[in-house]
């Protein structure tokens, strides 16, 4: 063999081998698969801000056609609409029965749902099984249905513009899928601890109240909340009855600003943002359990 094939040789057996492409290790993602979730993330959350900015925008403008010329709000900033509201208006009244309906609706959905699903998840009698679905084909019937026999039985029980009524009748639509969720929940406690309770001498009341229900508030966070903003936006069943105007929720206080001559968009708007505070606001009080509630209610069912 020649020198020159030798030294030909020899850059060829030292060369490096080709470099292997690293595979993307368990949870780790690409950079374009990264760049094009956070992309769609951005866009969803414009999309879901961008209604409520717009009406924030518009509560801004002292006009009750500034809405179609939202530009021009930046040059007559003003929180007249709020002060109108507050002050002109029944706003107070309105706030108060729209707290006393969420609330007690809250209360009362949220203790007879979990009481419900944990019969439900826990003890075995005749029909249990078809019993959760049946409260979900309750769902199926639209509010327009239901309205005029609950009319007719509030009016024969004397609880026509009452409070307990509407309370009552924003269960009827609450309270289905909240036992669904909290029977779901139930189902992911380990039954052992009601076995221990009962070893401790506890009655099945005892413990649900003692033992389940501190270990299932994640669920009923997410219960909480659900029947709180069923009742605090209604407007169907608020509106045939409660007929007097000191009854009035607040969404019946909203439909006033407009009439068949007249719409007040502006002060629609300023009102429609102050509804939205005690939401958000209970929303971030319970946020943190909301996320745990829901993935474990809907991973037993």
């Amino acid at each position: 063999m020649t020198q020159n094939t030798l030294t030909a040789s020899a850059p060829a057996e030292d060369a490096a081998p080709p470099a292997v492409k690293r595979a993307p290790r368990r949870g780790e993602r690409r950079t374009g698969t990264s760049l094009v979730l956070h992309l769609t993330l951005i866009v969803a959350s414009v999309i879901a801000v961008f209604p409520v900015a717009w009406i924030a925008w518009v509560s801004f403008g002292p006009d009750k056609t500034d809405f179609l010329h939202p530009g021009d709000i930046a040059d007559k900033f003003s929180l007249s609409n709020y002060s109108t509201v507050l002050g002109d208006t029944e706003f107070t009244q309105w706030f108060l029965n729209s707290m006393i309906v969420g609330l007690g609706t809250c209360a009362l959905g949220v203790f007879v749902s979990a009481s419900a699903g944990y019969a439900v998840s826990r003890m075995r009698f005749p029909g249990h099984r078809p019993l959760m679905w049946t409260f979900l084909v309750t769902q199926m019937f639209p509010i327009a249905i239901l309205i005029v026999p609950l009319y007719n039985l509030a009016a024969n029980l004397g609880l026509l513009d009452t409070y307990w009524i509407l309370i009552l009748a924003n269960c009827t639509t609450a309270f289905p899928y909240c036992a669904f969720l909290l029977k779901g929940y139930f189902d992911t406690i380990p039954v052992e601890i009601d076995e221990a309770g009962r070893v401790d001498g506890l009655t099945p009341f005892g413990t649900f109240y003692r033992l389940v229900l501190p270990l299932a508030r994640p669920g009923l966070a997410v219960a909480a909340f659900y029947t709180f903003l069923t009742a605090w936006g209604e407007f169907a069943f608020a509106s045939v009855l409660m007929l007097s105007e000191d009854k009035y929720t607040l969404p019946i206080g909203l439909a006033t600003f407009v009439s068949e001559h007249d719409q007040q968009w502006n002060l629609m708007a300023a009102t429609g943002v102050l509804i939205g505070i005690p939401a958000a606001v209970f929303f971030y009080l319970i946020q943190r359990h909301l996320v745990a509630g829901l993935t474990a209610g809907a991973s037993k069912s």
